[in-house]
């Protein structure tokens, strides 16, 4: 090490005993919410409780002692575990084969869009609904896509006639996810499916929501070709805070071929199983390290043995009861802009009270953490003024889902005696109200005084 780097005094630090320290970091903790905090219906990410064995199992020093680039002989057991989550993965999805490269669901779909790209190289064009996550048009367009915008029609559902009349030769694909982000499953699916695949292009599954359908439906019978999952969402492995993540591409068998560099193979011989790991000549190439976030990999697949491959149907089940239950108690008081029984969350809209009240979206979901819950997505999608996407997940009970819809019943009301209360939110926690424009365009990332409010 260059001396220039080196410390040239010594550290100047307080001496801490171990139950200051201890209790320093656990009133710290009380500052970050999470799943083990309080209700997180946080729509369309799938904040679900996330078992403490899962992370037992990843603390292995099996799995956090290997390097990414030890000879494969020596980490045999870690390519079984990716291949057995890669083939129960395909088991779900009906799909031939995948890798775990990929490091976050818009990496996924960026490898996604990548195949499709080698696989059509000719049309440049790919078809994104208006409902879409913005992640969608946004990998599309890093691919070299020019990005088409297929319209809902008046029940939130991909309108037909739209889809056909963007269909033509240049058309690579549609990327679709199933249920939307209204909560809404496609019924016309294989309509759609039908439609893309007379038109040679490919269909691509956003698997942000394949928590709705696990265990119920294998989305391959549905007529797509390719999807992502997201192993921080459906799979019950940590997200949020920004990483780390996973997203995994599963491909039919005539698109094997173009998964990135490295695909796990298991070899027989003599009885004895082995693992190597090769590549296609027509491989779209290197995405990210071979392993990818192999910890994430390692906690989906201790949820995946957990719960074993029928277990996913009860899963996605309480999932959509949860969700309607909420929609069903909700929907007494609240403005739901499309009223068909949703999947496994949904969208209402605060517009007519926001025109009544001047309380906004924004203001309901600030309140919401002064009561320790936190706040449902705002403002999305797009198609839904003043939109609020709830999702509880399967992993709550009831005592919390009505508690819930009791807060959100007693924050209308005070939207009409005491609309300044929600204005002002939080007024409880560490971080008030801020100016939100000003913060994305001038972050500041200082340390502030104890108690101070920014």
């Amino acid at each position: 090490m260059k001396n220039n780097l080196l410390r040239q005094s010594e550290l100047s630090m307080k001496a801490f005993s171990e139950p200051e320290l201890v209790r320093y970091f656990t009133e710290l903790s009380y500052r970050v919410f999470g799943v083990s905090s309080g209700f997180y219906p946080l729509g369309s990410c799938t904040m679900k409780y996330n078992p403490a064995i899962n992370e037992k199992v990843a603390s292995l020093a099996g799995f956090t002692g290997i390097h990414p680039l030890q000879d494969i002989k020596k980490t045999q057991g870690s390519l079984r575990l990716m291949y057995e989550l890669i083939s129960s993965l395909c088991a779900l999805t009906g799909m031939k084969d995948g890798t775990l490269a990929p490091c976050a669901g818009a990496q996924g779909e960026y490898t996604g869009l990548k195949i499709i790209r080698k696989a059509r190289p000719e049309r440049k064009v790919i078809l994104v609904p208006d409902s879409a996550h913005g992640t969608n048009p946004a990998s599309a367009s890093v691919n070299g896509f020019k990005v088409v915008q297929v319209n809902s029609d008046l029940n939130g559902l991909v309108d037909l006639n739209d889809l056909k009349s963007k269909l033509n030769s240049d058309v690579a694909g549609l990327m679709l996810t199933n249920p939307n982000t209204l909560g809404l499953y496609e019924f016309n699916i294989e309509k759609i499916s039908d439609l893309v695949h007379k038109n040679g292009a490919l269909m691509y599954y956003d698997g942000a929501n394949f928590n709705a359908l696990i265990g119920q439906v294998k989305v391959s019978e549905n007529g797509f070709d390719i999807l992502h999952l997201n192993l921080h969402k459906t799979f019950s492995t940590p997200h949020g805070g920004g990483g780390p993540g996973s997203g995994p591409v599963l491909v039919v068998e005539d698109l094997v071929k173009y998964l990135p560099y490295r695909i796990i193979k298991k070899v027989t011989k003599n009885n004895k199983e082995t693992y190597s790991v090769t590549t296609d000549k027509n491989s779209i190439g290197r995405i990210s390290m071979f392993y990818g976030n192999f910890l994430v990999a390692v906690k989906a697949y201790a949820y995946i043995l957990s719960m074993g491959l029928d277990g996913f149907k009860l899963v996605s089940e309480t999932a959509v009861l949860n969700a309607r239950y909420l929609q069903r108690k909700l929907s007494e008081k609240f403005f739901m802009p499309y009223k068909s029984p949703c999947m496994h969350e949904f969208v209402l809209s605060l517009d007519d009270l926001k025109e009544k009240t001047s309380v906004t979206a924004l203001d309901f979901a600030k309140s919401l953490i002064d009561y320790k819950m936190y706040a449902p997505t705002i403002y999305f999608p797009l198609i839904v003024k003043e939109a609020l996407m709830i999702e509880p997940t399967e992993t709550e009970n009831l005592d919390t889902l009505n508690n819930f819809c009791d807060l959100m019943f007693d924050l209308l009301d005070k939207s009409f005696t005491n609309s300044k209360e929600l204005k002002e939110a939080p007024t409880l926690s560490d971080v008030g109200r801020i100016d939100e424009v000003k913060a994305v365009k001038e972050p500041i990332l200082s340390v502030y005084d104890e108690g101070e409010k920014i």
